[in-house]
């Protein structure tokens, strides 16, 4: 599976757009139906409170058009937009403007407003940052975004966990939604994987939002996820009647005085991966310990007690 950078994404939506002629408020619908779909399909009509906290651009465009849906099949829910620029984007001030239309009405907080009260049955959605965050959030808005974490509420951020970079790892760790669940539009982001941010990512779900599948295939990327479907193709099956000699024969040598686990895990890997045979060549003092960890694997050692003074050729095994 591929894992596109924050530019390809973009990209991505302006390659759909102008291909498929829609404007990229069908593009945000979309988002939010699968959004709406995902949540529906677990909580089927439930009424539990739903807090759904936005931005002013995509994300939170995302977020107000989920509230829509939400509403439309009788949903208990607050939205809250939190008011952090003077800007807006188009398509949060369209979907803003169908939400009105509907009388129903949102909720602005700005610095210094009180927040509403979250019990920890509660259902929080996170539609304030998307990928195109590049600085820290506002003090106050952290501070927000510090209040959603603490108060125990099962939190599901929409595409990406509100406060991540996509290029970076956060400047402010308690200014990153920690959220229960990731829900990302198209493919998974690097950030979900790498040592600094991907703590704050448990759990992630894919949504087809219906990116252009010509761009998505042809567009090389440098990273990917590899996944069963991917590596299947690889897999040999072995014929009823084979044997261990029809499998190829790996020496593993290594090791030395309190560092002979190394060749030990060497040497199950070799077998868990499909290698017939497998000989080790060690010190004199791995050899009880590798005979009681891995029987299977054949030994030879080396005349001398704690460490390695010659290879032996692999024909002598």
């Amino acid at each position: 599976m591929k894992i596109f950078s924050g530019s390809q994404i973009y990209e991505a939506d302006k390659f759909t757009i102008k291909k498929q002629k829609i404007s990229s408020d069908v593009l945000m619908e979309r988002a939010a139906m699968q959004l709406f779909h995902w949540l529906h399909s677990r909580m089927q009509g439930a009424q539990v409170k739903i807090h759904i906290f936005c931005g002013i651009g995509n994300n939170g465009g995302d977020g107000i058009a989920l509230a829509r849906h939400l509403w439309e099949h009788g949903y208990n829910f607050d939205v809250y937009v939190i008011n952090y620029s003077e800007k807006r984007s188009k398509d949060f001030l369209l979907n803003l403007d169908r939400m009105k239309e509907r009388k129903l009405w949102p909720k602005f907080l700005k610095e210094g407003s009180e927040m509403p009260e979250i019990h920890p049955d509660d259902i929080i959605i996170d539609a304030i940052f998307g990928i195109g965050l590049n600085r820290p959030p506002a003090s106050w808005v952290a501070k927000i975004i510090d209040y959603l974490n603490k108060n125990g509420a099962f939190i599901v951020s929409i595409d990406v966990p509100s406060g991540l970079f996509m290029d970076r790892a956060a400047e402010d760790p308690n200014a990153v939604i920690r959220g229960n669940f990731v829900l990302s539009f198209q493919a998974p982001k690097l950030i979900f994987f790498l040592p600094e941010t991907g703590p704050f990512v448990r759990e992630w779900d894919l949504l087809d939002i219906g990116l252009d599948a010509e761009y998505l295939e042809t567009t090389a990327v440098d990273f990917h996820l590899m996944e069963k479907p991917e590596i299947m193709p690889w897999y040999r099956g072995r014929p009823k009647f084979s044997h261990k000699g029809d499998f190829g024969h790996i020496m593993v040598i290594g090791g030395s005085y309190g560092k002979i686990g190394a060749v030990i895990l060497a040497a199950k890997a070799c077998l868990k991966t499909g290698a017939g045979l497998v000989s080790t060549f060690i010190p004199v003092c791995g050899y009880t310990a590798m005979q009681a960890a891995l029987p299977e694997a054949m030994t030879e050692t080396d005349p001398n007690e704690v460490m390695l003074t010659k290879i032996k050729p692999t024909t002598e095994m």
